[in-house]
């Protein structure tokens, strides 16, 4: 993977008390790549996640972002007594980075959910226009004294113009919990593309997807990958739709990496079967 690195994980551990979710987790994220994290239900992959935006602070590591550190940790304190990760010391002499989940976003950084999050009291178009607010140019002088019209106009027209870009133009006034579970799923993307990332986290878009459905979302992550210009990092447990949309995937076991390569080198590791079908001892 020759690409420029949008996204490089280096070190990464989350501990919570005495349980290692992530350990030591390294990895890159080229730019314009789809890549998949994938590993048993508990291997940790949420968890790296929640590390990447703000979610958690990780315990240990470094995140970097276009090729700037992004989020940095070490253990300290009783962190540091307790810690039972690797390279401990490793980013002790520099300073913790630790941004919010909204700084995280402005840096062009959205994502979607394992169990969908939309507000479900707001309309289709309503859960759409509300993350457009997050590159909105106003203040609350502009509020006062009512210059933000052109804003607010701005970003209906632009809620629009998605929604009609991703079939969800006929839905725009139904509650967004009234439509059928694929199209939920297809809205949270839209909300993600709403605050104008370069790269966006997937986590098991294909989650409560029939056959049918998981079929077009394939074509759909690799359609909005190509009209927005994305770098696309999912993680997915439909092995299918991995193998047909991944440039690369990194698999984990117990937080720790055991595999990573093209999808022809990984579904026929023995060490990804095996964590995967479990073994006779």
């Amino acid at each position: 993977m020759d690409n420029k690195i949008a996204l490089h994980l280096e070190n990464v551990t989350m501990q919570f008390g005495g349980v290692v979710s992530v350990n030591n987790l390294t990895l890159d994220v080229p730019e314009h790549k789809i890549i998949a994290l994938i590993g048993p239900n508990g291997a940790g992959k949420t968890t790296a996640f929640n590390c990447i935006t703000g979610v958690y602070q990780p315990t240990n590591g470094l995140i970097e972002f276009m090729g700037k550190p992004m989020v940095r940790s070490y253990p300290r304190s009783r962190d540091a007594k307790n810690y039972k990760g690797e390279n401990a010391g490793k980013y002790a002499g520099e300073s913790v980075l630790s941004p919010t989940p909204d700084e995280i976003t402005k840096l062009g950084i959205a994502r979607t959910f394992q169990n969908i999050r939309l507000w479900k009291s707001m309309t289709v178009f309503e859960n759409v226009l509300i993350a457009k607010h997050m590159r909105a140019k106003q203040n609350v002088f502009s509020a006062i004294f009512r210059g933000n019209l052109q804003e607010e106009k701005r970003m209906r027209e632009e809620t629009m113009a998605l929604l009609c870009e991703q079939g969800l133009d006929a839905y725009k006034d139904e509650p967004a919990t009234s439509l059928p579970y694929g199209l939920q799923r297809r809205l949270e993307i839209a909300r993600a593309l709403a605050t104008d990332p370069t790269l966006l986290l997937l986590d098991e878009p294909a989650a409560g997807m029939n056959p049918q459905e998981t079929l077009e979302l394939a074509d759909f992550v690799q359609e909005i990958r190509e009209r927005y210009g994305l770098t696309i990092f999912l993680i997915e447990h439909h092995m299918d739709l991995v193998m047909n949309i991944s440039d690369y995937i990194y698999v984990i076991d117990f937080g720790s990496e055991i595999a990573q390569g093209v999808p022809e080198e990984v579904q026929s590791d023995q060490r990804v079967i095996e964590a995967y079908l479990g073994v006779t001892e």
